[in-house]
């Protein structure tokens, strides 16, 4: 695994659009979920800029999403759907071609969160809804990334690894 320093980051390099209605947004999480996605960004030293869309929703809304497009009925922390084929977050190679002309942003994809579960979690895991927010934040930015959890071995220990190191970085580690 890369030596991944997390240095300051500008928001200029990745363009974060936050959506959703207005019950599911919470400014304090919003200036989390901006410093975590615009973190995990960075930590990968892209010679591009790139845009990110991330939608606030219920919990009624991701488990339709969910069941819409995984087919699993069930509510859900997170949803990443990612519009390139990063490996580990090696960007690929004809990148250049998907850059959108209007924006000169690579799109990375979209990133669904449910509000009521991300509240629940926090709770749960005693760390509170921010950190829980920035957390899924960064979770699913490696996923767009090109990380994933599949098996329970090597893979998954490599993405935890960079969630750990990315959130440490912005002072949000596990305590």
């Amino acid at each position: 695994m890369p030596i991944v320093k997390i240095r300051k980051h500008t928001p200029a390099a990745l363009r974060v659009n936050l959506l959703g209605e207005p019950e599911c947004r919470d400014r304090e999480a919003e200036e989390l979920i901006l410093m975590a996605a615009r973190a995990t960004y960075a930590a990968f030293d892209y010679p591009f800029k790139a845009s990110v869309d991330i939608t606030l929703v219920s919990d009624d809304e991701i488990r339709e999403i969910n069941r819409d497009h995984r087919e699993i009925d069930r509510v859900t922390d997170v949803l990443s759907f990612p519009m390139n084929d990063f490996m580990e977050g090696e960007a690929p190679e004809d990148v250049q071609f998907d850059i959108d002309p209007e924006t000169g942003r690579l799109p990375l994809g979209d990133m669904i969160i449910s509000v009521e579960t991300a509240r629940a979690q926090g709770a749960e895991f005693g760390h509170g809804f921010e950190r829980e927010c920035a957390y899924l934040t960064t979770h699913s930015m490696l996923h767009l990334l090109g990380y994933d959890h599949l098996d329970e071995g090597e893979m998954k220990a490599r993405m935890r690894a960079m969630e750990e190191q990315i959130m440490s970085g912005i002072g949000l580690e596990r305590k």
